[in-house]
């Protein structure tokens, strides 16, 4: 295994911290920061970059901040496990798509998809009615 250099893991290890703190403080961080980081600051393919990320975000890194989000009422434990089930295949299928398509087609869709949800979420987003600080319900 190749010897990695000290600034490497800083910058690594900074990827990490910023992502958990976005995805803590708003639900993402994942895949929309930690591919991007991986492409630009760290040189990976974009299929390296997807890669590495899924591998990340599948091991238990996020326990802290979901039990804070728990313990506080904000997590449905069923609509969870019906979307793992869901994410578990759809992962499957997009990861069979995304090794055999070109890394410029991957590139395009992933920037694609960015566009589409911050163009939803600053021009499209509907006033709230129902108060945005309640509770999930436990279905």
């Amino acid at each position: 295994m190749k010897k990695m250099s000290f600034t490497l893991i800083v910058v690594l290890i900074s990827i990490g911290i910023v992502a958990g703190m976005l995805s803590g403080l708003v639900g993402i961080g994942g895949g929309l920061l930690i591919v991007p980081a991986l492409v630009y600051f760290v040189a990976f393919s974009q299929k390296a970059a997807q890669g590495t990320s899924l591998g990340i975000l599948l091991l238990p890194v996020g326990i802290l901040a979901v039990m804070e989000y728990y313990k506080n009422g904000f997590v449905d434990v069923k609509v969870g496990i019906i979307v793992s089930l869901g994410f578990l295949i759809g992962g499957y299928w997009g990861s069979k798509l995304a090794m055999a398509l070109p890394v410029e087609i991957i590139k395009k869709i992933f920037a694609l998809f960015l566009l589409i949800i911050a163009l939803k979420m600053l021009l499209f987003e509907k006033p709230t009615t129902v108060k945005e600080q309640s509770k999930t319900h436990n279905l």
